[in-house]
């Protein structure tokens, strides 16, 4: 139940419930009709710590049937967070508000995402009173070895990057710098590739004492045509081992996880901002079985894609979700003997899914787009 409603955002609980036959056949061996009570009951029952099991054990299994980007040998992956908006009830508040304004209370959610299947290793989320570097570090350990895992500038900690780094083999990470970071060149190995070294915060040396005075890492900085200076830093320390153009060229590849969120939050919640569940165990409940349903579509999408030797990013995220969704509802109806079968087609139609390639164009510096006046001005013109 929990998964289907994960899954069929557009159907109400009680018609999940219907399509999939989730009731006991009463004496007659017909199925009752559900009261809308007696669901939320069996939701609150349940609880929220199976669903979470049950993402953490399929994540960590499916994580070793896609492939993975890589780069000198390393595996790709991109940290960040995103935000769900829940109902405005007494137990939610318990999220808080994202901002002073918000009118629903919302949750933070911070996951690992791979950036060639966009399939999720790991989650974690709570109240927004929690920064995402707080959620980021119950991540550690969840990198696959020999694996590079790109980060959002606003991970910039010295505790979660050296915790992060030093949870694996060869587990190494990448981050933009501030404009206010300090540092200082050890040692230089091409005018725009240094290895520094970068003070810790008093705030940080007091919550981790073992961290020190500073910490080192790689700096490969990017001159643009206005000429400011833009860069990152990365634990790829061995310019032999991880050459600079290697790692220019994945940088650009932490904007993937914005567009699998895109796509969990357009097409399978079908832009509904506001979660189901009115309370908080059923909010944590609720987000498991998204994000649980979100990585089927996903390991789907990677099968069919290897199937018909194509990237997983050129089959439809939409069309497979609509698909999937199909023989979702159908595998209560059919015998458990079928659905190897039915699988095996539902792959055999992803060739119908496969999107042109992209074409390769020019990358532009992000911009807030400007907001359109909602009220007329004393300057505007006259057509």
């Amino acid at each position: 139940m929990v998964l289907g409603i994960g899954l069929m955002r557009n159907r109400s609980i009680q018609q999940v419930c219907d399509t999939l036959s989730l009731a006991f056949p009463d004496a007659k061996g017909e199925l009752p009709p559900l009261a809308t009570s007696s669901i939320i009951k069996a939701k609150e029952k349940l609880g929220s710590e199976p669903m979470r099991y049950l993402f953490k054990t399929t994540a960590a299994q499916w994580e070793t049937q896609c492939e993975f980007d890589e780069i000198a040998g390393l595996k790709l992956l991109s940290v960040d967070g995103t935000y769900f908006k829940t109902h405005n009830t007494e137990e939610n508040h318990y999220f808080g508000f994202a901002q002073s304004t918000a009118s629903f209370p919302s949750v933070l959610a911070v996951t690992l995402m791979s950036t060639r299947s966009h399939l999720l290793s790991d989650a974690a989320f709570g109240p927004v009173t929690h920064s995402e570097i707080h959620y980021a570090q119950q991540l550690v350990g969840s990198a696959p070895e020999h694996s590079l895992t790109l980060f959002d500038r606003g991970f910039m900690s010295a505790e979660l990057l050296i915790s992060w780094q030093g949870s694996g083999t060869n587990t190494h990470w990448l981050t933009p710098i501030k404009s206010k970071t300090r540092y200082r060149i050890i040692e230089s190995f091409s005018e725009y590739d240094h290895l520094v070294e970068m003070p810790v915060s008093p705030q940080a040396k007091q919550q981790a004492p073992y961290l020190g005075e500073s910490w080192q890492a790689r700096l490969i900085l990017m001159p643009s045509p206005k000429g400011d200076i833009k860069g990152f830093i990365t634990s790829c320390l061995c310019p032999d081992t991880y050459p600079v153009n290697d790692l220019l060229k994945v940088y650009w590849q932490r904007w993937e996880i914005e567009r699998g969120y895109g796509e969990l939050k357009q097409y399978q919640l079908e832009n509904k901002p506001v979660l189901r569940s009115k309370k908080k165990d059923g909010v944590y409940q609720e987000l498991w079985g998204i994000l649980t349903t979100y990585n089927i579509v996903r390991l789907e999408m990677a099968a069919m894609a290897v199937q018909h030797k194509v990237e997983p990013q050129r089959i439809s995220f939409i069309n497979a979700l609509f698909l999937i969704q199909d023989e979702f509802g159908w595998s209560d109806r059919g015998s458990p003997g079928a659905i190897p079968q039915h699988l095996k087609r539902l792959r055999e139609n992803g060739k119908r899914l496969i999107l042109p390639p992209k074409r390769k164009r020019p990358s532009y510096p992000r911009v807030v787009l400007k907001k359109t006046v909602k009220y007329p001005s004393k300057n505007a013109t006259r057509s």
